[in-house]
């Protein structure tokens, strides 16, 4: 993972070789997927096309600059559990105590480095294509809540308030006291059944 002169990290995560068929034949070209981070809570994708592996490679990088993203880290590992699907693509993630380390996969495990996660879970619960697995892990990173946006005091409502319709609607039915007469409940009578001769 090569340090870039802006004080960013660049890991390659694949290199492939894609076709175009045009008249006369196919024309190869190079594809790159570059994760770029600086290691303390930023993060971002590129994926590139170019001639050779060189060219792909810079695209994707300049690519990945321009779309970071700030993902919340408290302590070195997540606030709290994600999930993330995209594609056929479904990755889960879990925070993990001090001392764990980074217990996942290729594309996953470059993606946390990148953001500066040092302990972590993840799980890959689909497919292993690795553009929409990197593209599932940014979106599950980025759905984390940072922590003074879900821990509440004793003193703030953790209900929401509701409006006039619905507490009409949820207003208790109020049943009426069932009739008694001298003080014994009243018995339905049945109807007696019989075949007119």
């Amino acid at each position: 993972m090569p340090e870039l002169d802006t004080g960013f990290t660049e890991n390659v995560i694949s290199i492939d070789r894609v076709a175009r068929v045009v008249k006369g034949g196919r024309r190869f070209r190079f594809r790159a997927l570059v994760v770029v981070g600086d290691k303390s809570n930023k993060v971002g994708i590129g994926i590139a096309k170019g001639a050779d592996v060189t060219t792909a490679v810079s695209k994707a990088t300049d690519i990945a600059k321009k779309k970071l993203i700030a993902i919340s880290v408290i302590d070195g590992t997540l606030a709290h559990e994600v999930y993330a699907k995209v594609g056929g693509a479904k990755i889960l993630i879990k925070p993990a105590s001090p001392g764990t380390g980074l217990i996942s996969g290729g594309v996953v495990r470059a993606l946390l480095e990148a953001v500066g996660i040092k302990n972590a879970l993840s799980k890959s619960l689909g497919s292993n294509n690795k553009i929409n697995m990197a593209y599932a892990t940014l979106e599950a990173l980025s759905s984390i809540e940072p922590r003074e946006n879900w821990v509440t005091t004793k003193n703030s409502k953790a209900k929401k308030p509701v409006s006039k319709e619905v507490a009409e609607v949820a207003e208790p039915i109020v049943k009426k006291p069932i009739r008694q007469s001298q003080g014994k409940p009243v018995v339905a009578k049945k109807a007696k059944v019989g075949i007119k001769k």
